[in-house]
């Protein structure tokens, strides 16, 4: 056995040491459930780790990350379900069946037609099992990936906007139509608005290849870090936010957005 086999033999073990009879009281008491928040978040740390250009920061996460499988895969083998080798073996089977044009004789020339290829096989492996075009896709996905995949899913059938200026008179309409309600005091319909809103600039941030979840985070980002700025300018000052006016904080802000370029 090389070291690269050595090396994952010696996470296997450490894993199920840890889930063992004098292992750790808090892996001990995991399940599949209690582990779903913390895959979560160890998925999103990557994500944050990849945005930070830091490799070192990077092979920590996904080491983090790849604990996860572990772990599940260790609970599963003490249920007598499957083992982390079963699911080696899973991921290793499917992946050249669904590449045959990497390990067949299939040609593609395009990554959309390796996808659709990718797809085809998918289709047929679990049969035609499903009612809708839209079923399949998780309902636990964050609410801007799945309407975008809602979205992807429609474009299928031909039920899509030919553009990305197409969709913008749709986005105005959306947004008007919210303006309308907005004084109606009607929380049901206001809600039913903004969802309509969101909709619309979902599909329009698809068709401008732009992944809506991943904009939406790095806006969130963007938000928190001139925050924090305006927050060290002000106290620098020996000031505190509560005392600014609204007006003043924007100053800053706008400051701070200028120096960003």
């Amino acid at each position: 056995m090389g070291k690269d086999g050595k090396l994952f033999e010696k996470l296997v073990e450490v894993v199920a040491a840890l889930r063992g009879e004098n292992g750790c009281p808090w892996d001990k008491a995991q399940t599949h459930e209690t582990l779903k928040t913390d895959l979560l978040e160890e998925t999103y740390e990557v994500l944050e780790a990849i945005d930070s250009g830091d490799p070192e920061k990077l092979k920590e996460e996904l080491g983090d990350l790849l604990m996860q499988v572990m772990l599940h895969s260790q609970i599963a083998s003490e249920e007598e379900w499957f083992d982390v080798y079963d699911v080696v073996q899973c991921i290793t089977e499917k992946l050249i069946r669904r590449h045959p044009h990497v390990f067949g004789d299939v040609r593609v020339s395009s990554p959309e037609e390796a996808l659709s290829n990718w797809e085809a096989i998918k289709r047929a492996e679990k049969g035609d099992e499903r009612e809708s075009i839209l079923d399949g896709i998780p309902a636990s996905l964050p609410s801007l990936l799945r309407a975008r995949k809602l979205q992807s899913r429609a474009s299928r059938v031909g039920f899509d906007w030919g553009s990305p200026e197409e969709v913008l008179p749709k986005v105005r309409e959306e947004l008007e139509e919210l303006e309308g309600v907005i004084g109606s005091g009607d929380i049901r319909k206001i809600e039913e608005e903004i969802g309509d809103l969101l909709f619309a600039v979902v599909n329009l941030a698809r068709l401008l290849r732009v992944e809506p979840e991943e904009a939406l985070r790095k806006a969130n980002e963007k938000f928190i870090r001139r925050f924090k700025e305006m927050e060290r300018r002000v106290k620098s000052q020996g000031r505190d936010l509560r005392d600014l006016s609204l007006e003043e904080m924007d100053r800053i802000w706008d400051q701070i957005k200028e120096g960003e370029g």
